[in-house]
């Protein structure tokens, strides 16, 4: 069974089709948030600090640490400051991390901060990226996420997308590199764009369970991307994807509606054995509108209960 060791200084999870899903937190990161980008650039961290304790108080296993805020030099800029908010957040949490940059300077700034044994996202399909990353991989003994995509950008065809992902799997195994060290992101496109989507994903999350034997990930809310109530597409597809394979995701931890989902699936493939962390998260849990839900008033819920029970027993005595 596959399985992708990722820990703190403190704290060890294992990634794995036989382990609870993966939720890896999303929210540092300043990629569309101007505000939190700004604050990061002139040194204020206390949106990056609310977002970590955040996370972690609605069951994050892991946070994904992005300090890519837009600049003139991000080879220059983007390392020291990605190793001051993975300072920071090490400081606030002892949950693992994953390391995110595209800037192959910042990921080697970050590990030789990082405690434990973080997650490096990412490393594509590309020979050159892959000649960058995985030497600090091998160097630092890490997993790293493996992005779909190369040189010909990123295919609408889940075959090449698969093909992809085998080629940085065996150019992996080229440095000693094990495959279950490699948590591969199949690509999600937006639903709203292409209806095959969904049925992509799963096909592409079921070979690489199959063949490859390795994990996934992916960011989750790629596929709800355009349309409206976005949380409610996301919330489906989650248990779907753990179906097909899929053992973790990129995902927003702070939304109820998607962590419960999560949580649901752990139930239902037995990765949640006799139900105890649903049972210790939701057992004083009273949905929004239970008072206002509560039986009518006692004429009305009397009668029909009386009819109720004529009803039934004409049908009994029929």
């Amino acid at each position: 069974m596959t399985r992708t060791l990722v820990a703190s200084a403190t704290r060890e999870i294992v990634i794995g089709f036989d382990q609870p899903f993966c939720v890896i937190g999303e929210r540092i990161n300043p990629t569309g948030r101007k505000k939190l980008a700004a604050e990061m650039n002139a040194g204020d961290f206390s949106t990056v600090e609310k977002d970590v304790l955040a996370q972690v108080a609605a069951g994050a296993t892991m946070l994904d640490v992005n300090a890519g805020v837009t600049a003139v030099n991000p080879n220059e800029t983007e390392p020291p400051l990605l190793v001051k908010t993975l300072e920071i957040v090490q400081s606030l949490t002892d949950v693992p991390l994953s390391i995110d940059s595209s800037v192959t300077a910042a990921i080697e700034a970050g590990l030789q901060v990082a405690k434990g044994r973080p997650l490096v996202n990412s490393v594509t399909g590309e020979t050159e990226k892959l000649e960058a990353i995985l030497p600090l991989i091998k160097k630092y003994d890490v997993p790293v996420v493996a992005i779909s995509n190369d040189e010909t950008g990123i295919s609408e065809d889940p075959d090449v997308r698969f093909e992809v992902a085998r080629k940085i799997v065996q150019h992996a195994a080229d440095y000693g590199i094990p495959a279950h060290d490699i948590v591969v992101d199949p690509l999600v496109m937006p639903i709203g764009a292409m209806g095959t989507a969904g049925q992509q994903v799963f096909k592409l999350l079921r070979r690489l369970r199959e063949e490859l034997k390795v994990n996934t990930t992916c960011g989750l809310s790629n596929i709800s991307f355009g349309l409206p109530h976005r949380h409610g597409i996301n919330a489906a597809f989650i248990p779907m994807v753990i179906a097909a394979g899929m053992t973790s995701a990129i995902m927003n931890p702070c939304r109820p509606q998607e962590m419960e989902a999560v949580r649901g699936a752990n139930v239902l493939t037995g990765a949640d054995p006799n139900c105890s962390e649903w049972i210790m998260t939701y057992r004083d849990h009273k949905p929004a509108g239970a008072t206002a839900a509560a039986a009518p008033a006692g004429g009305d819920s009397g009668a029909g209960r009386r009819r109720g029970g004529r009803e039934g027993r004409r049908r009994a005595g029929a």
